[in-house]
């Protein structure tokens, strides 16, 4: 079995690969070729903290895989222990026999696949012509973000909002670093970010929304990935009401998206408004955007297939490379 850090998922996945992967896998999981469960909860309300697990199967083929990911969102981490906020492991087996392969550092691979999610989306549903990027959020999830919509549109321009100045000057120098060459701003709001953005990608913890849907020039797409539960919104439930809106799973979205879960609440959408999963825009006759002033949207809540599909790309390339650390059980 092989161990996979953090380090050894970066240097084995660059982002158009994990692109290309995630998207197969959103096209098996949309047209029956995996097992999905909703994921399962384990609450520590003493500690403000749920461990979330997440097992998932894709079936046949080269892509077949088995796995589950479990994920720990501790809040109280950094003022208590001077630990992070999240811990995740990604455990791969054989799909044909269940012996263990590896065990994936699963926050580096939960940041290339959730990034990797919002690349397809963008690549299917964002103008041929986009140029500019609103990144909401100067967290883990943010450059990958921003590379991954980079990977698949000419992006010359990418607006930072984030509450902390220094944060998103530090998001500045890591997306320079990582060979950006385009201008890289830091907006005073939210406003003026939107007044010039073509793509929005929203990565933040934030329980109520980032800005006003009348900022939002025509023609956006947005990318929402940030909230993963029914009580957190960063997306304005008006927005929510008038954008064509994509899933990456319909179930797993209606159980625990708050933008929908908030907007069918308050009686701005039905069931019926979500038009469609990702990958039956990839792999199906659905098409992402019907006109250039549409406002699209996709929300993400994550799905396990995403870590499946990264991390045996991962554990392949990682294999040939002589990455990781090798271990018998």
């Amino acid at each position: 079995m092989r161990v996979l850090s953090g380090d050894d998922v970066r240097r084995a996945v660059p982002m158009s690969a994990a692109i290309d992967v995630v998207e197969a896998a959103f096209a098996r999981l949309s047209d029956g070729g995996a097992v999905v469960p909703l994921r399962t909860r384990l609450e520590a309300p003493e500690r403000e903290g749920v461990s979330l697990f997440m097992p998932a199967r894709i079936i046949g083929g080269a892509s077949a895989a088995l796995g589950i990911k479990v994920v720990s969102i501790f809040p109280q981490n950094a003022r208590d222990h001077a630990e992070p906020t999240i811990y995740a492991l990604v455990s791969l087996f054989d799909p044909e026999t269940g012996r263990p392969l590896a065990v994936i550092d699963g926050t580096s691979l939960t940041a290339l696949r959730t990034g990797a999610a919002s690349g397809v989306a963008t690549r299917h549903m964002a103008r041929a012509e986009a140029h500019r990027l609103a990144i909401f959020g100067a967290g883990a999830q943010a450059l990958p973000q921003i590379l991954a919509v980079c990977a698949v549109r000419p992006i010359d321009i990418v607006w930072i909002v984030n509450r902390s100045r220094d944060r998103a000057t530090r998001l500045a120098t890591r997306l320079r670093s990582e060979g950006y060459l385009g201008d890289v701003m830091i907006a005073s709001s939210a406003a003026q970010a939107l007044a010039a953005a073509d793509i929005v990608c929203t990565a933040t913890s934030a329980p109520t929304p980032l800005f006003h849907d009348a900022d939002l020039r025509p023609g956006t797409h947005i990318n929402a990935v940030g909230s993963y539960k029914p009580t957190m919104a960063e997306v304005p439930g008006e927005t929510v009401a008038r954008a064509r809106l994509i899933v990456d799973q319909r179930a797993a979205a209606w159980a625990e998206a708050g933008e929908l879960v908030q907007a069918r609440a308050a009686g701005l959408i039905d069931v019926g408004h979500v038009i469609g999963e990702i990958g039956e825009v990839v792999y199906g006759p659905l098409p992402g955007r019907t006109s250039a002033d549409q406002i699209t949207m996709f929300k993400s809540v994550g799905n396990a297939v995403q870590d499946l599909a990264v991390g045996t790309l991962a554990l392949a390339h990682a294999e040939g490379r002589g990455l990781g650390v090798v271990v018998s059980l």
